[in-house]
């Protein structure tokens, strides 16, 4: 059964730039994204804006042993294992990315009291870009902010690449944010509101798992998904 993973690492400055320039082969991978990692809701000028130091990465597998291979023979893998990951059960996506079409549109329900993972994966416009941050960021601020996620962060590739990683204590908490519950309920509404106006994207797609497993440790946490172990 194929899995999906995401990865945070702080690898060597010369492996990072080489693995965002060429992500790795392996086999089982199906498919790879290595993105350095970004502060949500950081100013656009801003140091935290890019952090080549700081990868994060998400792959599809065609199993678990798979993965659990290129983490233990391969020299990029390796340094991914080092760090902090999390594996993954797709459930559902919305959106397309050409790389990604072969998901289902769905695999399953999702129980609203469990914890679930979201990861938004997207192709820029570039002309777009200063309306994709102006109205981006408020939603950055929102989901990094929201009391009911244990990680929530952004990730780029330049030039065009940009993607989202949260976890969240349950499905009913995400979905209560995307749809609009709450005190700042406006800010994502009037944000997917201006993306179908005039889309930000080439490609888009925003995909739910459900977290199977935590290895690691990042900035000192474990336990960063509740309810799973290693």
């Amino acid at each position: 059964m194929s899995i999906h993973s995401f990865h945070l690492a702080r690898p060597p400055l010369p492996q990072a730039v080489g693995a965002l320039r060429r992500p790795p082969a392996a086999p089982g991978l199906r498919h790879m994204e290595v993105l350095a990692g970004m502060e949500l809701g950081a100013p656009v000028v801003s140091p935290r804006r890019m952090l080549l130091r700081r990868l994060a990465v998400f792959a599809e597998w065609e199993d678990e042993a798979a993965l659990e291979a290129f983490l233990a023979e391969d020299r990029f893998g390796r340094t991914l294992a080092a760090g902090w990951h999390v594996r993954l059960a797709f459930l559902r996506r919305w959106g397309s990315v050409r790389e990604l079409d072969h998901l289902p549109a769905e695999t399953g329900r999702t129980d609203p009291a469990e914890p679930v993972v979201a990861v938004t994966l997207a192709r820029m416009r570039l002309p777009e870009l200063p309306r994709f941050l102006h109205w981006g960021r408020p939603v950055e601020r929102q989901v990094r902010d929201h009391p009911e996620t244990t990680l929530a962060l952004a990730a780029m590739r330049p030039v065009r690449t940009v993607a989202t990683f949260s976890v969240w204590t349950s499905s009913r908490a995400m979905t209560g944010m995307v749809f609009g519950r709450g005190a700042d309920a406006h800010v994502h509404h009037e944000a997917m509101a201006e993306r179908e106006r005039r889309d930000f994207h080439h490609e888009f797609t925003t995909m739910r798992f459900r977290p199977l497993s935590e290895h690691g440790a990042w900035q000192g946490r474990t336990g960063i998904v509740p309810g799973v172990r290693g």
